[in-house]
This record gives C-alpha cells, structure tokens and sequence, in this order.
C-alpha cells in the first residue's frame, strides 16, 4: 500500500548551482536549500526544467541528487526529476533518488519525437511499474512536443504508484478541469508550474506551485500559496502584485530561452547563494545583462519588504 502523503505548498524547481558544466557547486548547494527551507517551502524539486536537466550528466545529476537530499536531511520532501529519453536512464535515476533519501520522482514525455496517448500510457505505467519512488506525471508541452491529455491523466491516476501531476502548459482551462477531474481524490498532487497562475489555482484548491522565482524570493511565494490556500483574497491580491514584479522584472532580461533561468542564477550569485554559472550550451549573462539583474534585485529586496 502506498503511504505517501502529498505535500501543500511551495516546491521550487531548484537551480542546479554548477562551478562549470560539469562540476557541481557544492557549497552552493547547501546553501541554497537553507535558504530555500528558511524560506518556508513544502518541499524541493531538482533536475527539472529550471535545473537545466537536459544539459547535465549522469555524474552530475547523481552528486546534485546525493547532496540536495544530505542537506535537506528529511525537513523537507525532496522530488527528483527524472525525464530522460531512455526510459531506463530515469529508472536508473530513480533508483538512485530512492537510494539517498528523496521522496518521489517526476517526470515529463521522453521528447524530440510526440508521443500518441496510447504510447503515453504504456510508457508511464511502464516507468511506474519500474520506478521505487512515487511519481509524479510533468506535463511540459512546450518542451516535450506531447500534451498529456485529461483522458491520459485520468488513466494513469488509477495507477497506485503515480501520485499527482505537474503542469506547466500555462493552459487555465486545463488545469480547472483536473482540479474538478479530482475533486473528490484529494490525495492525487496537482501542482502548477507558471507562477502567475498559481494564486489563483490554490483559491481553488491546488496543492501548490513549483515555481522558479521562489529560489530567489522564496517566503514570498509561501506567503503567497498560505493566503490564496486559506482564501485571504486582501492578502492574495496585495502578495500577488508583488510576486508579478519578480515575474516582469527577473525573468525578461535578454533574448534567450533561458534568460528566467540567467536571472535566477544570477540573482542567486548577487546574494551571495551560489555560482551563477549555466551548463553549456547555455551562457552566462554579460556586464550589461549583470548590471539590469543587480538593480533589479536592489529594487525588489526593497519592494517585497
């Protein structure tokens, strides 16, 4: 029978702090999880999009595995992406995330080919079968090419070792209707990935959100999901406007995909938390784009007080 209880709340998708592309920054490692546990998170989630999974290595996704849960030390849930092109390299990963301490695993569609639903569902129950950890379906359709449709999800929820879904589509309409699709198994996680939406999901009963700004400012979001979670709309709207500052002022420096990402880490690096170092091919942010970053942080950390 599975115990696994369902976390509320915030779970960052955690940068993954790196000295190059692949060597770890361990020191800040540990002090990114203080700050994030400080912070009041639910719960830390590793080697998802944010952590730039698809860049890192097998060694270095197993020292970022092994270390982030030996700092955590069990205050909080730790949940290890696990998206791979092999079903067996997540498995393998699995298996490792179960082995140190982590609670359960994640998982988005293998990507560079769609899958069709059917192939969806076998895969999972697939994964599932396999997997030690409970999982957690990611739906990513802008990155994995595959939209993981109600009826797939509705499936796979009968699976006992599948326990909730991640969505990052940014698609309102389909997230409300997971929500009613579950609203009577509590048990099964629903976690949206967009930031701006999360206040407005947890009103509605949401578990939470996995967002990317609370690596930076991570008491403002907990603030945030605690006040929509106990349907405070005042304390909702003023936490809200605050939290979309971080989204329009962080997270747009510079033309790249993965400039949220470049701002994060270079917030981080600013603070003093860990190296602001991206895995190849990205790159770091520049003079310029450093410059943009540190007055923006020196107006939030006045702003968000």
């Amino acid at each position: 029978m599975n115990t696994y209880k369902t976390p509320r709340g915030i779970i960052p998708p955690m940068i993954t702090p790196l000295l190059d592309t692949d060597t770890l920054d361990e020191k800040g490692v540990e002090n990114l999880v203080e700050h994030l546990i400080e912070g009041g998170v639910s719960g830390i989630f590793v080697l998802g999009t944010t952590g730039e999974a698809q860049h890192l290595s097998m060694k270095i996704k197993t020292e970022l595995v092994v270390k982030t849960c030996a700092c955590a030390k069990g205050r909080v849930p730790v949940l290890v992406g696990i998206t791979d092109t092999s079903v067996y390299e997540s498995i393998k990963l699995a298996k490792i995330a179960a082995e140190h301490g982590a609670s359960a695993v994640v998982c988005a569609p293998p990507y560079y080919f769609a899958l069709g639903q059917p192939e969806l569902i076998e895969y999972y129950e697939f994964l599932a079968n396999e997997s030690p950890l409970p999982l957690y379906l990611y739906n990513m359709p802008s990155h994995t090419k595959t939209m993981i449709e109600l009826g797939t999800v509705e499936v796979l929820a009968k699976h006992p070792n599948i326990v909730g879904l991640k969505d990052s589509s940014a698609n309102g309409v389909y997230f409300c209707k997971l929500l009613n699709m579950f609203k009577d198994q509590p048990e099964f996680g629903l976690y949206v990935g967009p930031e701006e939406m999360m206040s407005s999901v947890a009103l509605l009963g949401a578990h939470g959100g996995v967002s990317g700004g609370a690596n930076v400012y991570p008491r403002i979001f907990v603030d945030l999901y605690n006040a929509a979670a106990n349907k405070d709309v005042d304390k909702t709207i003023e936490l809200q406007n605050k939290m979309i500052c971080i989204s329009n002022e962080l997270f747009g420096i510079g033309k790249f995909g993965s400039s949220y990402i470049k701002g994060i880490k270079t917030a981080l690096s600013l603070k003093g938390i860990c190296s602001d170092h991206l895995a190849q091919p990205f790159n770091l942010f520049k003079n310029p784009e450093k410059e943009k970053v540190k007055a923006v942080v020196e107006h939030l950390d006045k702003f968000l007080k």
